[in-house]
């Protein structure tokens, strides 16, 4: 099995892909991507997954905790946010089968690809950034098993994935985009016991790139997110899911509510909520210290987010109609 990198760069495209014209500053192409997007396990026509019943009534609860491994990034100075690739392979084992196809729109540090090589999931991932996907190719050619199936990492903005793929070929979309501005601003660290863990007074955003989504406010973000989710609706199967990555954050003393935001904007552009399932992070949070007491309750964001678990509804395919309020 080989994995590949893709810039926007000729000079840098895959010599094993003639077929694939990539000019620097455009996504003009002679074909579309050429990557697996069918299953090959023996599951019947039915079935959304390969899950035994056992393992379906496990995820049917609608709290999940997990645990890192040795193989998990978690130093912040490679990238400030990292989840486990247990709830990656949760996630893509719920919604695929063998062989089918994972879009990661925003694959940062490259763990969905790596869920997707264990799983035998042929997957895409998109960044801006190419030292992330230099790391995602790093971590895939370290982590792969003999598959059928492959993964690529593209350094592309997410806008432009539909140049890419061919519409209904996607079996799941799983991503933990930007967060907004949430690191866009100093650290202040003051619900950790030891404020100076490195990480104090420091901004974490990925890049000052306009184009960033972290860059972003509240309203200017969701409108941004649903315009990709828009773009990207048509190359998912019908009934296929799209389960989205989220917190909410603090911001001068309120509550900004990023997972509200996202389910309106993304039901407003042609999705449907399915589930709403919360990632419990208390186990892998480490010297949380008292946050607020005794004159002000909140609850620390870092220890819970919103696993947003959408599809592309049944009916009217292709010329989804949008809603409005």
């Amino acid at each position: 099995m080989s994995s590949s990198t893709i810039t926007k760069r000729a000079s840098n495209r895959k010599k094993d892909a003639p077929s694939q014209i990539i000019r620097e500053g455009s996504v003009e192409y002679q074909t579309k991507l050429q990557i697996g997007h069918t299953k090959t396990c023996s599951c019947g026509p039915t079935h959304i997954n390969c899950l035994p019943a056992k393992e379906w009534l496990k995820s049917q609860l609608g709290v999940w905790r997990f645990t890192f491994e040795s193989r998990d990034i978690r130093d912040k100075q490679v990238h400030p946010a990292t989840f486990p690739i247990a709830l990656s392979k949760k996630v893509i084992e719920l919604f695929t089968h063998q062989g089918e196809l994972v879009l990661d729109p925003f694959v940062g540090s490259g763990t969905t690809l790596v869920a997707a090589n264990d799983l035998n999931r042929n997957a895409v991932g998109f960044d801006l950034q190419k030292k992330y996907v230099d790391l995602c190719a790093s971590r895939i050619k370290q982590s792969e098993i003999f598959t059928t199936a492959r993964q690529v990492a593209i350094q592309d903005d997410a806008r432009n994935i539909p140049a890419y793929l061919e519409p209904g070929t996607i079996k799941l979309i799983w991503t933990s985009p930007p967060y907004a501005n949430l690191l866009n601003r100093p650290r202040k660290n003051k619900s950790r016991r030891d404020r100076d863990n490195g990480q104090l007074g420091k901004v974490e955003q990925y890049s000052q790139d306009p184009r960033d989504l972290g860059t972003m406010a509240l309203d200017e973000y969701s409108q941004s997110m649903g315009d990709i989710f828009e773009s990207l609706l048509p190359l998912l199967h019908p009934k296929a899911h799209c389960v989205i990555n989220v917190p909410d954050m603090w911001w001068e003393n309120q509550r900004i509510t990023i997972h509200v935001s996202l389910i309106q904007e993304l039901r407003k552009r042609g999705f449907e909520l399915r589930n709403i399932i919360i990632w419990d992070r208390t186990n892998i949070v480490n010297q949380i210290g008292i946050f607020g007491w005794p004159s002000n309750y909140i609850t620390m964001g870092v220890t819970f987010e919103y696993l947003l678990d959408f599809w592309r509804p049944p009916r009217d395919q292709d010329n989804h109609q949008r809603t409005t309020d």
